[in-house]
């Protein structure tokens, strides 16, 4: 039996949604992650430092017993964010600041409608040294989904690195060659994270032998070419790109419906996965830094001391999981076998 020791890694990017369901995702990402970055799409959105002490309070008081897990908490920014809430967050704490194009993903709405007039915020980031996290797509109807990020990238990102060239910015669960290749092309201050979903899926698994609901999330899979090259720039080693899950859970119900709602539940199966994709590539020595260290680096951030040992075994992911009113959600990859797992 194989084995592998790791220092304990981070989840830079993922989703615990609040009330109840805090009961489940918190404890399913401190079985196996030190820190988290914790996105701030709730209803109403976290968009000042005083809300996301509440919320990480909140968070913090639904850990297991005895965890030390710790959340580390982001702004939603707006058409309205100012200077003045971006040093509140700073001086409270606040690790980053979340950039959503107005519409892109879940509870979206109130988000960005454009990037020029927040130069000034994004100069104040950029002297304060806290980093700006973009989802980055355009939301714009005539542009095909397929095409929203590289769009992006053209559009808004491209422009963005240069006017505010001190800006630290993470391009947020990249899917495509084109983010992959910006991200390289770009100085050290600019990083990027990559899910499980992204790297083991392309749109066939989406759309072939009829639609796959649990295989839905922003943004959504793109071709086979696109997840070889996120394979190939992970396998390289590269410090610019590191762990962030997107660990978005929906009940079975939401995702099932007429208009199913986008996220993949990684929680329960992500640092497995996240091995078994290294194996794959015959690139297990690279796991560790991209899991445990790259984050870290890019923050600013002390290093985890602990440890974690993985094995490889075989073991089947849940089909479901129960919640406290009865519904379930279907985690990702959801009744399938992953031959690591966490000791």
């Amino acid at each position: 039996m194989r084995a592998i020791t790791l220092r304990k890694p981070d989840d830079w990017h993922l989703h615990f949604r609040d009330g109840q369901m805090l009961n489940e995702t918190v404890p399913a990402t401190a079985r196996c992650f030190a820190r988290a970055i914790v996105m701030p799409n709730l209803v109403p959105p976290v968009v000042n430092a005083e809300q996301a002490l509440r919320y990480k309070q909140r968070i913090m008081d639904a850990r297991p017993a005895g965890s030390d897990f710790m959340p580390l908490m982001t702004l939603y920014l707006t058409d309205q964010t100012s200077v003045a809430d971006i040093r509140a967050a700073v001086e409270s704490g606040v690790s980053a600041v979340k950039l959503y194009p107005a519409g892109a993903t879940t509870n979206s709405d109130a988000a960005v409608t454009g990037l020029t007039p927040l130069y000034p915020v994004f100069e104040e980031m950029a002297e304060l040294g806290m980093p700006l996290l973009i989802h980055g797509e355009v939301t714009d109807l005539q542009t095909d989904i397929f095409d929203r990020e590289k769009q992006f990238i053209d559009e808004h990102l491209a422009p963005l690195t240069q006017a505010v060239s001190g800006l630290k910015i993470v391009f947020e669960h990249i899917t495509t060659a084109d983010a992959a290749d910006f991200v390289l092309s770009c100085s050290e201050r600019v990083g990027a994270t990559i899910t499980p979903q992204h790297l083991m899926l392309d749109r066939n698994d989406l759309l072939v032998g009829g639609i796959r609901p649990h295989n839905y999330c922003l943004p959504i899979l793109k071709r086979n070419t696109h997840k070889l090259r996120l394979q190939e720039v992970i396998k390289s080693g590269s410090s610019k790109f590191f762990l962030g899950t997107d660990s978005a859970p929906h009940t079975r119900s939401a995702k099932e419906s007429p208009c199913g709602c986008a996220g993949c539940y990684s929680a329960w199966s992500a640092i497995e996965l996240y091995a078994q994709i290294f194996d794959d590539l015959g690139a297990l020595d690279k796991l560790e830094a991209f899991a445990s260290e790259h984050g870290p680096r890019f923050y600013g951030l002390d290093m985890n001391s602990q440890r974690i040992t993985l094995i490889e075994q075989d073991w089947v992911i849940p089909e479901h999981i129960k919640l406290w009113d009865g519904e379930t959600i279907v985690p990702f990859y959801a009744g399938q076998t992953c031959r690591w797992k966490l000791q």
